[in-house]
């Protein structure tokens, strides 16, 4: 009569869940586990708006857990003295989990690995959470590519996506359930109660994350090519906090815009061509890079941007994350931020060059904000952007493209609508004034770059 525990982590979900699976398919007893322990994720614990997801998304998988007979035990770390100790309570003779591939994490599965081993248990790792292995994709020489376009080709040559599998249907629940601690004890909701807005914009778990698939793929996903740069069109897939929760599986992602080409007549290669599946090989080359570079979001790429002498002016960087630097898209962005927890692609890009380039603060300040505030907040997409428009890695923006955010508004806001939606004083006298200028800022940045290039 063997016990498993399934430890749940970014994999909040019950459909196309391998570790999930492969517990139901090999032991009479299944134990769901969630393992509160920040402290293990060093520098870049979950932020204020990952946390208020992870809360009503623990929430759902409770209640989809419940559906099924079984329950979710919460407890808190360390990760490793946590699992072992409620193996040791149930019986339990092996632990299954979906890996993750954020440095802090993977430290944590090597150790966990090593515990189980000396302790005669069976601990089993699969991959979910990304389309392919970190070390699936390589050049004809056998070496990991460091740019994003030969990735993607050859992503589409290399890798073979299966079809996602479906829940289980029914999880059978040990004789005795271990002490849980209660999802509201783990204080995931910090003061003040900004989480109240997000709620108004979000409906976190696998019910909400199917419930949007389902309307990108038959609303939005036709024109996604031709419409993703305009914040003022509800244009986006709003799928990346789903993604980063694991509420959905990318393959799960990857198949439905499959199917929706196949309705629409289209070959399957120019399915997988086309602009929505390359942003998916994105998230799969910026993980890749994360693993290459344990360092990707603390230190740049290229080494010389970090004798950059960057500016520090706190009333000019808080003037930034509250939407208050007198250009409306830039405000518009991070204003939508702020009260959503998400910004449209573009304007990310436009935010950012503006923070770094025109005000030349630290691209790491940036990423740190974005960290904190966005719901989607994933450690290697998010440093990989940041790095990108910053100019810091080798597949990167150069430095000196540096978006105007004016001419950007003009040409992905045509009808000022986004600018409008979140900026309503915008072009009134009680608008607040510019607090830089634009082409003196811009030749600023320019300097810093040809001065680091001149350095010593």
């Amino acid at each position: 009569m063997s016990t498993a525990l399934v430890w749940f982590r970014q994999d909040l979900r019950l459909a196309d869940n391998p570790a999930l699976r492969a517990a139901v398919a090999s032991a009479r007893h299944v134990v769901p586990v969630y393992v509160w322990s920040p402290e293990e994720e060093g520098a870049w614990a979950p932020g204020g708006a990952a946390r208020w997801w992870l809360h009503d998304s623990l929430r759902s998988l409770e209640a989809r857990l419940r559906e099924r007979g079984s329950r979710l035990v919460i407890t808190r770390g360390p990760t490793c003295d946590a699992l072992l100790a409620l193996a040791k309570a149930t019986g339990a003779t092996q632990i299954f989990w979906n890996r993750r591939y954020e440095p802090a994490a993977m430290a944590v599965e090597k150790a966990l690995e090593q515990r189980l081993a000396a302790d005669g248990m069976i601990g089993l790792a699969f991959h979910s959470s990304r389309l392919a292995p970190p070390d699936a994709v390589r050049s004809g020489a056998g070496t990991p590519y460091q740019v994003f376009t030969p990735f993607w080709r050859a992503f589409l040559q290399q890798v073979n996506i299966d079809a996602p599998e479906a829940s289980p249907r029914e999880l059978p629940a040990p004789p005795r359930w271990p002490e849980s601690v209660g999802i509201d004890a783990l204080r995931l909701l910090s003061p003040p109660d900004w989480h109240l807005s997000l709620a108004e914009h979000w409906q976190p778990g696998e019910d909400g994350a199917r419930a949007a698939l389902k309307s990108f793929v038959s609303d939005r996903l036709a024109r996604y090519a031709q419409d993703r740069d305009r914040p003022d069109l509800n244009a986006n897939s709003r799928l990346s906090p789903f993604l980063r929760h694991g509420e959905l599986s990318p393959r799960q992602v990857w198949t439905a815009a499959l199917k929706a080409g196949e309705r629409a007549g289209l070959a399957a290669d120019a399915v997988r061509g086309d602009r929505f599946c390359a942003e998916l090989i994105w998230r799969e080359f910026a993980t890749q890079q994360l693993v290459l570079h344990p360092s990707l979001p603390d230190r740049a790429r290229t080494p010389r941007f970090d004798q950059m002498r960057w500016r520090h002016d706190a009333k000019e960087l808080a003037a930034w994350q509250r939407g208050r630097t007198g250009f409306a898209m830039v405000d518009a962005g991070m204003r939508e931020l702020w009260r959503t927890g998400f910004m449209h692609n573009r304007v990310r890009m436009i935010t950012a060059s503006f923070l770094v380039k025109n005000l030349l603060h630290d691209w790491r300040r940036g990423e740190r904000w974005f960290w904190d505030t966005l719901v989607d907040a994933d450690l290697a997409s998010n440093a990989l952007n940041w790095q990108w428009v910053a100019g810091t890695s080798p597949d990167a923006a150069p430095w000196f493209r540096i978006f105007n955010p004016e001419t950007q508004a003009e040409k992905f806001d045509p009808t000022g609508d986004y600018r409008r939606r979140h900026v309503p004083e915008a072009g009134t006298p009680g608008y607040i004034q510019p607090i830089v200028d634009l082409k003196a800022t811009r030749q600023r940045a320019l300097d810093a770059q040809d001065s680091l290039r001149s350095a010593p």
